[in-house]
């Protein structure tokens, strides 16, 4: 008999493996690795990225599947970076700045060591159980082959599981009526989001368009006068998750209770090490 996941423990795991997956859109590696080949906007670098493995797709595409940028932003750069460069070429630079980043931020033991590769076959394992259905990002990742070396194939399914549950949480969120803007704001109200200054500066939106939103989330009950939740807001946050949670259990559950717990251990401690060489901006979490 399987073990039943305990409660909220595939939601743990996600949120070791996701930042896993991030760690190459903060590197000096990738800017590298895409102005070689002819991209040199760290936006456009960032769609270019994050939409190749679909192929050459439009502005429509991007702004769809991503959710939270405006379209505007999105249109600057697509199709135009496929100019510049193709999504085969895309893939490959790609490739070479996740394996120069993991090197750089975890070392050479880490990278070659035995919980490295324990990780990777665990989280690959966990992906048979992933669906494409309703997926569009997580389908197309799903096509790639898996890299050979263990720590690119933990990336690998990192990125497939974080797509995986991504593509079910806009489904949530169409469901609980946030736009792009109003999601980013709520989030950020949890203390969990992108600060303000990082939303509005990656995504495309301005301040006025940041603070109609809170205006929205005001109205709705979701958000106080202080820009906080709500009780309201919070039962809807909590709600989002949990739906989120229901949508993204078949690959945790596969795995089953000890496979998902020794996954976790095991990325949070690549995770840590990662965290500690600067992996991310200080600051970029929070309220502030």
């Amino acid at each position: 008999m399987t073990t039943p996941l305990p409660e909220r423990a595939a939601r743990r795991c996600h949120n070791v493996l996701n930042p896993l997956h991030s760690t190459h859109y903060f590197s000096p590696d990738l800017g590298r690795e895409l102005a070689a080949v002819g991209i040199e906007d760290e936006r456009g670098a960032y769609f270019a990225v994050r939409a190749a493995a679909m192929g050459p797709v439009g502005p429509g595409t991007v702004t769809a599947t991503f959710y939270n940028f405006r379209h505007e932003l999105v249109a600057k750069h697509l199709p135009d970076v496929w100019r510049a460069a193709s999504p085969q070429t895309v893939l490959a630079a790609r490739a070479r700045a996740v394996d120069a980043t993991l090197r750089r931020l975890l070392g050479e033991d880490v990278v070659a060591s035995k919980e490295v590769a324990e990780a990777a076959e665990l989280a690959l394992r966990a992906t048979e159980a992933c669906g494409r259905t309703a997926r569009p990002l997580y389908a197309a990742h799903a096509d790639l082959p898996v890299p050979d070396a263990p720590h690119l194939a933990l990336w690998h399914a990192a990125t497939l599981l974080r797509e995986h549950r991504g593509d079910g949480h806009l489904a949530v969120l169409l469901d609980a009526e946030l736009d792009p803007v109003e999601a980013l704001v709520s989030h950020t109200a949890t203390g969990k989001g992108m600060a303000p200054k990082w939303a509005v500066g990656t995504r495309g939106w301005s301040r006025t368009d940041w603070d109609a939103a809170i205006g929205r989330l005001r109205e709705r009950g979701l958000l106080d006068a202080q820009g906080e939740l709500t009780e309201a807001g919070v039962t809807l946050r909590r709600e989002i998750e949990a739906s989120t949670d229901r949508l993204d259990r078949a690959p945790y559950e596969h795995l089953g209770a000890a496979g998902v717990a020794r996954l976790t251990e095991l990325a949070l401690g690549v995770l840590t090490a990662a965290l500690a060489a600067g992996a991310f901006p200080e600051g970029m979490i929070g309220k502030g």
